[in-house]
């Protein structure tokens, strides 16, 4: 008999890219840590199907489909695929397609699941101190070497925390933080070339209030803070995502505002991102164009640094003899 026991050992058993290439459908695509997907519970022509394979998850940016399910797990993409199939008759398909029977699931040992990586949410820790900036050298030289340490000293702090329990217990770890909506720290840093990301607390989006007009959306904090250096006087209500899996929360807030415009990276997940908020908010406006060259609102202040630095480099000689002149 088919029980939520056999749910439990489908998502704990059965990787959902499997089941997609059963189904005929392969990734057009990768983008960092995901996959994206032509979506197969609609058309469409670009692929915004996005699964992350560690974590057994995908969302569905493109827009709506029959079922109403635009995201979660194995489970969740099933119900919406065989809509409105019955939730017993929808794993009793996966079983099917997959060739597995639901007694060879139940005779899985807990030991043999198939492993998947954690969100980048910290458990079992305890925030220490919280600092202002340019306490700890290795934060401010993260920063500076993302052109924004002017403008950060007012809105990120340094955030020390240990590690409760587990393997790691014990140990003492530090970041660049924000906090988001509900109290969460938002965690950013570099070390040896290697950044790090991470969320201490519960994941939401980051909004500092401002004009009840004109609010501005960012998918992270630095391509806030890197607009910030070229708006210095600008009161838009500022929305940061913090990550695209939370455009929703966004978007309910964002619609009561008359101007929209949004600052998302240039690349497919942005545009995913953006054309599923242009569905719900039809007069957002795509800002991007004015990195259109770059990835992003700060990797375009990065390299404009980097081009300045150059010309000083080259015009020394020109500006100490004009010093040595006067």
């Amino acid at each position: 008999m088919v029980t939520w026991n056999n749910a439990t050992k489908i998502k704990d058993h059965v990787a959902l890219v499997d089941l997609l290439a059963k189904l005929g459908h392969n990734a057009e695509y990768s983008s960092g840590k995901e996959l994206f997907y032509k979506s197969m519970l609609r058309q469409e022509q670009t692929a915004s199907f996005c699964v992350d394979e560690r974590l057994g998850v995908w969302y569905d940016h493109g827009g709506a489909n029959p079922s109403g399910i635009k995201g979660g797990n194995i489970i969740d993409f099933a119900l919406a695929f065989w809509y409105p199939m019955p939730f017993i008759d929808v794993l009793k398909k996966i079983s099917d397609v997959m060739n597995i029977s639901l007694s060879e699931l139940q005779e899985v040992q807990v030991q043999q699941r198939r492993p998947r990586i954690r969100a980048s949410k910290v458990p079992n820790y305890e925030i220490e101190t919280i600092k202002e900036l340019d306490t700890h050298p290795a934060i401010s030289r993260y920063l500076k070497s993302r052109g924004i340490w002017d403008v950060a000293k007012d809105h990120i702090k340094e955030v020390y925390y240990a590690i409760k329990t587990g393997p790691k217990a014990g140990r003492q770890f530090f970041s660049a933080g924000w906090q988001n909506d509900s109290g969460g720290w938002e965690l950013r840093n570099e070390i040896a070339e290697r950044s790090f990301k991470a969320c201490l607390g519960k994941k939401a989006i980051t909004t500092i209030p401002g004009s009840s007009k004109e609010v501005s959306m960012f998918e992270g904090y630095l391509d806030y803070l890197s607009w910030k250096i070229d708006n210095p006087d600008a009161a838009d209500t500022i929305m940061v995502l913090n990550s695209v899996n939370l455009l929703d929360a966004a978007v309910s807030k964002a619609i009561t505002f008359p101007i929209v415009k949004v600052y998302f990276d240039r690349d497919k997940a942005g545009e995913c991102a953006f054309a599923s908020l242009k569905a719900s908010i039809p007069n957002a406006i795509d800002c991007s164009r004015i990195y259109f060259k770059y990835k992003d609102y700060n990797e375009m202040l990065m390299a404009r640094q980097s081009n300045q630095l150059f010309y000083e480099e080259e015009n020394i000689y020109e500006k100490m003899m004009a010093s040595y002149r006067r």
